[in-house]
């Protein structure tokens, strides 16, 4: 993987010039800073990055998606859940009041239950290791406990499983390296100044 240039797209108000050159162009519609190989042909979306590095280098370990393909549609069908469906739950929980918090309280116990029952009694989504599903998942793992303080409720309560597979995820280097700090995020959310939780 000497060919691919990792670039920190965290820090947005300190954009390197090799970052702003590897994001133009990209497509109109995507608002989503993009990788790019050698070729300058970018790849938009954070899934979709993942699933090309994941076929573009096949014999570097780990893999993340599965070989079976049916295995790697399913693991692709939960990905898309994390990112349509959590994102979308957790973003009305923080920005909702009254009824329409109620029920995005509702939706992300729902979406965060049906994604523990999906991991079972497996260490990781992806079975002993660390597959597609937990890439996807992972980061959301630092928003837990604003869930809790913008939805009133304990994740650990109804997800046990998956808040044991979140401190297991928290637990390798590789992926808490990686990981916002919870305080953070609720120091963040706590700041903030739009209506509802967030």
């Amino acid at each position: 993987m000497a060919d691919v240039v990792l670039l920190d797209l965290w820090d947005l108000s300190n954009k390197s010039e090799l970052l702003l050159r590897s994001i133009q162009p990209r497509p109109p519609d995507d608002p989503c800073p993009a990788p790019r190989r050698p070729a300058r042909r970018p790849v938009c979306e954070s899934l979709l990055i993942v699933q090309y590095i994941d076929e573009a280098w096949p014999d570097v370990a780990p893999r993340l998606l599965p070989r079976d393909p049916f295995a790697r549609a399913q693991a692709r069908f939960w990905a898309g859940f994390v990112d349509k469906k959590v994102f979308d739950c957790q973003t009305r929980l923080w920005k909702s009041n009254g009824a329409a918090l109620e029920q995005a309280k509702r939706d992300t116990i729902e979406a965060l239950e049906a994604l523990e029952a999906e991991l079972g009694s497996k260490d990781y989504f992806g079975g002993e290791d660390l597959g597609f599903v937990d890439v996807a998942l992972a980061p959301f793992t630092s928003w837990f406990r604003t869930y809790e303080e913008c939805g009133g409720f304990s994740v650990a309560e109804h997800c046990p499983g998956l808040v044991a597979w979140a401190d297991r995820c928290r637990g390798r280097e590789d992926v808490a390296s990686a990981l916002a700090d919870p305080d953070k995020v609720r120091s963040r959310r706590s700041s903030g100044t739009s209506k509802g939780c967030w």
